[in-house]
């Protein structure tokens, strides 16, 4: 009698210690899972900013593509300009010599 009881004691321990075990390992799984969820949530986010930011800089580099370009246009007019300023005043000091020499020889004719 006291061994059946025994037995049957010890057998409602297992049974209880198991029931602890696998309610406790049950909780651990679903935790698991739902960092497992969250992580991979938060690993999509970011993968959708990346994207985001990732079509951002092509946009920002092919604007800087453009501005380079007309930069160096305006670089290019700059520099035309400035020939033809220099042009420009060595033929304006052309004429102010012409002038002073035409001035010169109108005062020896008076």
């Amino acid at each position: 009698m006291i061994a059946a009881w025994f037995i049957y004691t010890l057998l409602v321990c297992v049974a209880l210690y198991l029931m602890v075990m696998m309610f406790y390992y049950r909780s651990l799984y679903k935790r698991e899972q739902k960092m497992t969820k969250i992580t991979k949530d938060t690993l999509s986010d970011a993968e959708i900013v990346v994207r985001k930011y990732q079509i951002q800089l092509q946009r920002a580099l092919g604007n800087i593509d453009i501005l380079s370009d007309e930069l160096n246009k305006v670089k290019n007019d700059i520099k035309a300009l400035r020939q033809r300023n220099a042009q420009t005043r060595i033929e304006n000091d052309k004429l102010r010599d012409k002038i002073k020499e035409l001035q010169g020889k109108i005062e020896a004719l008076l």
